[in-house]
């Protein structure tokens, strides 16, 4: 082999390794890494529907009426001090100062957030936290017009808001999607007005659906990547044909920056919100009457469900549709109006959605067996709050009436002196709880002294001896936890599971 033939033979691997190079990077990347082409006529599409909102609010400033206003709070002997109370006191208002002893002025707070136009006379859908207490509120659009905007509804229980203006010129509007058609990976364009920043497009994908974070009674939010921001909130999320299948409403961030977990409203509970706004100028939900509670693994054992699901009644409202439809505490709703039921954020959801006055079938498991309840749904009032169960009395009786023991509880039939004791209503009926063993699973599941055991696995209990008898009897059934309901003082009930193991 010559020199050059040899030459030639090691450099051929070099040059075939170069070529195969060059070629891959000329072939392009696989669309799914470069993402969906459609983003760029989406945002073409719809960028004029998307609006900023600026609003304005008057606070008023805390002075101490000390001279200091609002003066930090120094350690005595600061070095600072000095300094500070030149400052608050000569140059804010103090004695001798501008200010004519101290009184600050009440200022101004601006902010900012985002909306979308969904009727072309000047409709504007927003979050409710984004116009909150506001004295006055503008759209922006997106060419920088200003127009002042007036509020047509809020439901805080959403977080929506529907606000109107008077347009200067044909609007572009947008159209709600179908937000149970997507899924997940499925491609999403944000739209807002992150930082203050001006209309800026986004996108990612559904990470999630039907999240539920704790921030409402009705959470099921759409869970995004696409980058969402301070200023995001109340602007659309679409899809690739450019309807609206959300509301940008929340981020999960440490720093306050996306970090590629955002929430929105779906389009579904969106268009249904305003649709009842912009009709009304108010929520209609409807209600039930009925106090629920999670099927857990120990209750569902209990009633004989299998596997676990739906919504536990806990309590019946006297004045509630659910009452003369015959549901009663111990139910477990596991279908409403044809929608399977699965926990109970699904059934306030959904009965919320119906419409007042509609009559709905139910069917509830009671005692390992479906019925079908015919109920006609009233109207939620939202005015009403929710009431908490009365405080418990930590002070322990200085003599114990005890006249049973069981599942690390005494007990002991209710007298007049214990109903003062405990603060217990006279139409509570049932075994009082004395005292709760520390270390017993009663503890775990939060008795305490004053509770009223009021039924065990679903038959009333008026003493002790009642709950002993029952516990023996389940325990030779073979069962492996006992379901109890429980009063507090004034009447309102829980169930609880108890181990009988």
């Amino acid at each position: 082999m010559t020199a050059t033939a040899s030459f030639s033979h090691r450099l051929r691997p070099i040059l075939t390794a170069a070529c195969l190079a060059m070629a891959s990077a000329m072939v392009p990347a696989p669309a799914s890494a470069r993402g969906p082409e459609g983003i760029a006529d989406v945002a073409e599409k719809v960028i004029d529907s998307v609006v900023n909102i600026s609003t304005s609010q008057t606070v008023e400033a805390k002075g101490g009426g000390d001279g200091k206003g609002t003066m930090p709070q120094l350690p005595p002997g600061s070095p600072f001090e000095e300094f500070f109370d030149d400052f608050f006191k000569n140059r804010r208002g103090g004695p001798g100062g501008k200010g004519g002893g101290g009184d600050l002025q009440p200022r101004r707070t601006n902010s900012l957030g985002s909306g979308f136009i969904i009727d072309a006379s000047g409709v504007v859908v927003t979050n409710n936290h984004v116009i909150a207490d506001a004295d006055e509120i503008n759209v922006i659009m997106n060419d920088g017009t200003k127009i002042k905007a007036d509020i047509v509804g809020i439901d805080k229980k959403t977080d929506l808001a529907v606000l109107k203006f008077k347009p200067p010129r044909p609007l572009t509007a947008v159209k709600f999607g179908d937000s149970d058609k997507l899924r997940l990976g499925d491609w999403v364009v944000a739209i807002g007005n992150p930082f203050s920043l001006g209309g800026t497009v986004t996108a990612g994908i559904v990470s999630a659906k039907n999240r539920d974070i704790s921030s409402g009674p009705y959470d099921s939010y759409i869970q995004t990547d696409a980058a969402i921001n301070r200023g995001n909130s109340g602007g659309p999320l679409f899809n690739l044909e450019g309807e609206v299948i959300g509301v940008n409403t929340l981020i999960i961030s440490p720093s306050g920056g996306s970090i590629g977990i955002g929430f929105a409203v779906p389009s579904k509970t969106v268009a249904g919100v305003v649709d009842q706004l912009r009709q009304f100028g108010e929520l209609r939900r409807g209600w039930l009457g009925v106090r629920i509670q999670t099927v857990t693994d120990e209750i569902a054992e209990s009633l004989n469900i299998k596997p676990a699901r739906g919504a536990l009644v806990a309590g019946v409202d006297d004045k509630g549709p659910a009452k003369p439809a015959g549901i009663e505490p111990g139910d477990v709703v596991v279908k409403f109006d044809g929608h399977d039921i699965k926990d109970p954020k699904d059934l306030s959801r959904i009965v919320a959605d119906t419409a007042v006055g509609k009559e709905v079938d139910v069917i509830v498991i009671r005692k390992g067996q479906e019925e079908t309840r015919k109920v006609t749904l009233g109207r939620l009032d939202d005015s009403e709050k929710v009431q908490q169960a009365a405080a418990k009395s930590d002070e322990q009786p200085a003599d114990k009436p005890v006249t049973q023991k069981a599942l690390g509880l005494d007990l002991a039939t209710l007298s007049k002196d214990l109903r003062t004791r405990y603060k217990i209503k006279d139409s509570v009926k049932g075994v009082v709880i004395t005292s709760v063993d520390a270390s017993s699973d009663a503890a775990d599941k939060r008795l305490s002294a004053g509770d009223v055991i009021v039924e065990v696995a679903q038959e009333a209990v008026a003493s002790g001896a009642d709950i002993k008898k029952r516990i023996d009897q389940l325990k030779k059934d073979g069962k492996k936890s006992v379901l109890l309901l429980v009063s507090n003082g004034d009447g309102e009930l829980r169930f609880v599971a108890l181990s009988l193991q």
